[in-house]
């Protein structure tokens, strides 16, 4: 199955560093980047060109103006332009483990979308992760993280399971599957057939209201938080308002109620 891993990014190259490093030492090698990019500064570009030179899989930089908080209309333009039939939703605050692409790519199924999770780090571990850690791994290691900083329980049962107690862990999760941006896969002809996002939603869940309309179509999360796995690097969110929270709410809810399918305010306008 060929893979087109789209990672969404505004201003942090620190951390888009960080996950690209990630990114160059998969397992699975049959994919494409697209780094969907809400409007960063030049150096993000500058960034991303040093490491497409030389990089193992081929990377495209998908860019506009900076005009405010855009994420879902750049992640659209990400949807239509991703080569591939198979489509990977992350963020650039996301180190993916070796691993990872290559678990999306064997638990993928017609009629169902992969719902990962994440295990968040607090800002001193985010800092202390070097280049070495991520390609030699050792930055998933438990042990490592709690000699940094402490780890929650629901951390170390992610980063602690192998593959049998990953899938009965999942099995038994009480969490519903649903989309998350920063670690959700699923085929691009069923984001097609909803309009992709929709642009009206800000920060605040515009991920699973993308995933409940893909519920609505047919198309089911299945889960693998405990065997996908990515280290959610911290950072602020000041473009977090009670106004934005509620007027995505207030989306979802319709979406919910009316068993809604495509979005106006998507792809097709």
């Amino acid at each position: 199955m060929k893979i087109t891993v789209i990672i969404s990014t505004y201003n942090a190259e620190e951390w888009l560093e960080k996950v690209l490093i990630g990114y160059s030492v998969q397992t699975y090698k049959d994919f494409d980047i697209i780094i969907a990019d809400d409007g960063s500064r030049p150096s993000t570009k500058e960034l991303i060109d040093s490491y497409a030179k030389n990089y193992p899989v081929p990377i495209r930089h998908l860019w506009h103006e900076d005009l405010g908080y855009r994420r879902q209309e750049i992640l659209n333009v990400a949807i239509v332009e991703a080569a591939h039939d198979y489509i990977l939703m992350t963020d650039g605050d996301c180190i993916p483990r070796k691993d990872f692409v290559e678990v999306h790519a064997n638990l993928a199924e017609k009629g169902k979308f992969l719902s990962g999770g994440y295990c968040k780090l607090p800002m001193k571990t985010s800092k202390a992760i070097s280049k070495e850690d991520i390609i030699s791994g050792r930055s998933f290691s438990v042990s490592w993280l709690k000699s940094i900083e402490s780890l929650n329980f629901s951390n170390t049962l992610k980063l602690g399971a192998n593959s049998l107690i990953g899938k009965f862990l999942d099995i038994i999760s009480p969490t519903t599957p649903s989309f998350n941006n920063c670690n959700s896969s699923g085929f691009k002809a069923d984001m097609i057939a909803i309009n992709g996002y929709d642009e009206r939603m800000k920060y605040g869940g515009p991920d699973r209201e993308f995933g409940e309309r893909l519920e609505n179509y047919g198309v089911k999360g299945k889960q693998i938080r405990h065997k996908a796995i990515v280290l959610h690097l911290d950072h602020a969110r000041g473009y977090k308002t009670p106004e934005s929270l509620a007027a995505n709410l207030a989306i979802r809810k319709e979406v919910r109620d009316k068993k809604i399918v495509w979005t106006n305010f998507g792809i097709k306008k």
